[in-house]
């Protein structure tokens, strides 16, 4: 059975929304981010990113990993992606075309839209106060957010989803990033292509159980 190595309140959200999405049966081993942890080395700290027993698997120190047939597997896109050429069509690749626009809208995901979303979801969306500084860092970070979001918002809007017309592994890969950004508003009013995408695909039953597991852990 596939293992997945990390809580859900982390990029493992998306391994297990398309588990969900196509079936596929895990077992979750809730390794959390030693960031979170008071005294990560500590002999009554829980299973955290600094744990030697995790270390041994994932020397990198990162969640999510997976262990399948052997594969031992980190990156979160990396891990989708795999997972969904294995599994194949609807959600994987049905050719070679296919697969590479996976991969396409995964790496933009990754690489145009991830670094700023975060900004705004670490910045913005936790409510924290902001400072003078925060409120630079967020205007700028939503600024270079509108020239991917243009691109991503003329795709949905022609083609439904992203690739082939049905929903895919790249849409979860983007919607999962996108999410990091979707409490701030002056951005996402620009885009109501994107916004209501995005509601469609978080409305899906495969989300909706990810997400009652991920609010069901402690923050």
């Amino acid at each position: 059975m596939l293992t997945i190595h990390g809580v859900t309140r982390s990029r493992a959200s998306r391994i297990i929304w398309l588990c969900h999405e196509i079936g596929l049966p895990f077992r979750q081993e809730p390794v959390i981010q030693a960031y979170r942890v008071a005294d990560p080395e500590a002999a009554e700290a829980p299973l955290n990113t600094d744990s030697p027993a995790f270390r041994r698997i994932a020397p990198a120190g990162a969640i999510p990993v997976i262990e399948d047939d052997g594969l031992v597997l980190s990156e979160s896109y990396a891990i989708t992606l795999y997972l969904a050429r294995k599994h194949s069509a609807p959600l994987g690749p049905s050719d070679a075309a296919e697969d590479a626009l996976m991969m396409q809208w995964s790496f933009y995901a990754a690489t145009a839209v991830e670094p700023d979303a975060l900004t705004l979801l670490f910045l913005h969306g936790r409510g924290s106060a902001q400072s003078g500084d925060d409120q630079a860092l967020i205007a700028n970070a939503a600024e270079r957010l509108i020239r991917p979001f243009r691109v991503i918002e003329d795709r949905v809007a022609s083609q439904g989803q992203l690739v082939a017309g049905r929903f895919t592994v790249a849409d979860i890969n983007m919607a999962e990033t996108i999410r990091y950004a979707q409490g701030y508003a002056p951005l996402m009013d620009q885009f109501p292509g994107i916004a209501q995408w995005l509601a469609d695909a978080q409305a899906r039953p495969a989300f909706q159980k990810m997400w009652e597991a991920r609010l069901s852990e402690p923050e």
